[in-house]
């Protein structure tokens, strides 16, 4: 078995973060609500529920400025918000957001997954990009208020949920690559559904030389906005050949699959069974859900769990080899997703897929222990409930 050494550092940079802030900050007790006065007609929770293409009926606004600092935080009726066309958000890329869902359990609990880590990485990603910094437990109050207030959006339903995107981004009214004068804090909600609506659905990855996602020393390990727009490209060019998702490579090693991080299991070189992902070396998200999924693997103690660079020569010799029981994906969205196929160099490399589940056994056991957390069948210390 693997020390706890390497799971501590699977999170170690954000979950040392103190979610207090040393500079001034806003306060929960100040949050005005503005409630709204006729509630909008909700959306059926069924299978044509797209994702983010419904708000809920209110969003949470707090406004700082360099002369003024921050503001009292405020809920008013969801709308446009208005931004000066000068804005370094839109010219520079300075923003970032967060994302995590709020799930209801058959006991009619309002439970949100581990917010506290997503708190912590969107104050690192708010320093990496020079917006003010904030008390994490201050905002993560004003939110659970925005949630119970729109509580009724929240559907019912297994596999149905609340997602939540907390955003921050520069707010100044000048020109100029600087640390913005001016910056807003918000955070808008919309109901989503399951993300396979007919059950796992198994990806086909390309792997491209041609580009990459992250390099070292870079941002990739912030959730910026400047992070994902550059990838669609490639995930179109992808698309165009008939896979679903790119498999980012750093210098010859894997990194990430589309916008998840990606975890290997397979029967390693001293013939254990070993649970693999790159690790949090600059390049690579801090996923909530990656971190989740690496706590439980250590705790059950039924095979090795690493964290380490995987060369993508090493992942093809294994293939080749059919050491590779599992691939798959894991986020907020999907929980995981199985991956079927892997494209190296014009090559198709197949991965097993258990036909009777539409994935592998032990990424559907991670998906049951993780679902059973949020929607309350599971008591954890990971699913804090607000109501």
């Amino acid at each position: 078995m693997m020390s706890g050494l390497l799971i501590k550092r699977s999170f170690a940079r954000f979950s040392t973060l103190n979610l207090a802030s040393s500079a001034e900050t806003f306060y929960a007790r100040d949050l005005a609500i503005n409630p709204i006065k006729e509630r909008k007609s909700k959306p059926k929770f069924d299978s044509s529920l797209l994702f983010g293409h419904v708000a809920t009926d209110h969003q949470l606004t707090v406004e700082w400025s360099k002369s003024d600092k921050w503001g009292k935080p405020q809920i008013d009726p969801f709308a446009p918000l208005q931004v000066h066309p000068f804005s370094s958000a839109l010219h520079y890329a300075i923003q970032c957001f967060e994302g995590f869902k709020a799930y209801k359990s058959d006991k009619g609990k309002i439970i949100l997954f581990r917010p506290e880590m997503n708190m912590k990485r969107m104050k690192s990603s708010c320093k990496r990009i020079s917006l003010p910094d904030f008390d994490g437990k201050e905002f993560l109050e004003c939110i659970k208020k925005l949630v119970l207030l729109d509580q009724d959006w929240i559907p019912t339903q297994d596999g149905f949920s609340l997602y939540i995107r907390p955003t921050g981004i520069s707010h100044n009214r000048e020109l100029g690559v600087r640390a913005p004068d001016r910056s807003l804090l918000f955070c808008v909600m919309s109901p989503v559904g399951p993300y396979y609506t007919t059950g796992f659905k198994p990806i086909k990855l390309y792997c491209s030389e041609d580009h990459i996602r992250a390099f070292p020393k870079g941002v990739g390990e912030y959730k910026l906005g400047s992070n994902y727009g550059p990838t669609i490209y490639s995930s179109k060019l992808a698309e165009a050949k008939g896979y679903n998702q790119v498999l980012w490579l750093v210098q010859g090693k894997v990194s990430e699959v589309g916008a998840s991080n990606i975890l290997i299991f397979w029967k390693n070189d001293q013939g254990e069974d070993e649970l693999i992902t790159p690790p949090l070396d600059g390049t690579i998200l801090p996923g909530v859900t990656r971190d989740s999924i690496l706590q439980l693997a250590k705790s059950w103690g039924e095979f090795k769990v690493t964290e380490r660079d995987i060369d993508m020569e090493e992942l093809v010799e294994k293939l080749k080899q059919k050491k590779v029981y599992e691939v798959f994906g894991c986020g907020t969205a999907a929980i995981v997703s199985p991956v079927s196929v892997i494209h190296f160099r014009d090559v198709d490399y197949d991965i097993p897929i258990d036909p009777t589940i539409g994935s592998g056994k032990l990424s559907r056991r991670f998906w049951k222990e993780l679902t059973d957390i949020y929607y309350g069948r599971k008591e954890s210390e990971w699913g804090l409930v607000i109501n």
